[in-house]
Formats: C-alpha cells, structure tokens, sequence
C-alpha cells in the first residue's frame, strides 16, 4: 500500500517513539505523536490522516478518554481509519467502536505490536477500510454470542471462518488458516450469510454486517 498518513496517540512516550519508528519503517509518514484524547483530535483536525493509532486509556482517568476520542473521531471523520491498542482484553470497548460500522476499525492487544508484519498488515487494513480485531478479542466475543439464534445454528467450521472474519482475514487469508480450499471457504462464508439471513445488496458489504452481527449478539 502506498505511504500513509498516520496519527499516533499513546501517553508512554517509550511506546510512543517505538510505535512511530515502526510505522515510519514501513514507508509510512507519521504525521504526529500525543499523549492523550484532546491532542490527538486537534492533530487529526490539522494533518487529516489516512488513520489513526490510539490507546484505549490515556491521562487523565487512565480508563477510556482514547475510546471516546476514537469514538469522537469516526463521527467527525468518518473516513479515517481507527485501530484502538489496549492492554487488557476489554469486549465491551470492542463492542462500542463497532456499533456503528466494523469498516475502518482496528482493536488489538499491545502484545500484538512486538509482532511487526501482522501490526503493519492490520495498520493497511485498517487505513484501507478494513477490519482487524485481535483474536483474543474475537474469542471472547464468540464465546460471549454463542446464545444467539442466528449464531447457534452455524457450524463449529462456520464459526472458525465467521471468527477469522472478523480478525479481517479474506477467503484466500481463512484458507490459508484452516488448511482447506478458497472455494471450501466461499461454501461456508455464503452458508453464514443464509443462516443470518444476510441477502444479497448493493449498498452493504456482507461480511462487515455478518461479523456485526455477531459481535453485537
């Protein structure tokens, strides 16, 4: 993908340097480094980036000013990427970043930063209108959906391909996962939307409404 614009929002400056030096690695431009929710929305009203990288808890209550500032942010900027770093396993946080629309929106574990392709791969996903959760994150929500009509009638395999959807991966990405054919995956990705009753529509990507609907289940 070529050169992004990128914001960075993180209040430990070491992991705040390391993070841009990362991104800036990648042949991508960071166009700014702050430490809490205010600055970061006054820097993307200034450089107007292609996507923004946000910790969940930032000064001064340490709890959500990074996801309200997010939050703010896709309603003020609705085209610019968001992918949320948290520490902790935190669903509902997930779960509120996704209420609106799953396109766009990134949510991972920091651990997952020390592991550069697949940091990088989710940035450019992300920045290009993707998803990319992590799959603890995902985990935790397929457990926490599974009394779910439209859900407990899928398949333990449809759950595997509904769950790496939701990670952001495509078919060629889940049958690289599962060991299986892209035609086998198109089987199972075409038999959850039957199941959760997602027709066929010009205006809605399906695989964004099949993985919301899970999540908000």
């Amino acid at each position: 993908m070529p050169g992004l614009t990128v914001v960075i929002a993180e209040d430990a400056a070491l992991f705040r340097e390391g993070l841009a030096r990362l991104i800036e690695s990648r042949g991508h431009q960071v166009a700014a480094t702050v430490p809490d929710g205010d600055a970061l929305l006054d820097a993307v009203d200034k450089h107007h980036p292609d996507v923004v990288v946000a910790d969940i808890r930032m000064p001064p209550t340490h709890t959500d000013e990074g996801l309200r500032a997010a939050l703010d942010l896709r309603a003020r900027h609705p085209g610019i990427g968001v992918l949320v770093l948290s520490q902790y396993i935190e669903t509902r946080y997930a779960g509120r970043l996704l209420e609106e629309t799953a396109a766009g929106v990134g949510y991972l574990l920091k651990d997952r930063v020390a592991d550069v392709n697949d940091f990088a791969d989710a940035l450019e996903r992300v920045a290009a209108g993707g998803t990319a959760l992590d799959p603890e994150v995902v985990s935790q929500l397929v457990r926490a959906s599974r009394r779910s009509d439209g859900l407990a009638t899928l398949t333990p395999r449809e759950r595997e391909v509904l769950t790496l959807m939701a990670e952001g991966k495509s078919n060629a990405g889940i049958a690289a996962a599962l060991f299986i054919t892209e035609s086998v995956v198109e089987k199972h990705v075409a038999s959850i939307f039957g199941k959760l009753r997602l027709t066929q529509s010009e205006a809605d990507n399906r695989r964004v409404l099949a993985v919301l609907r899970y999540l908000r289940d």
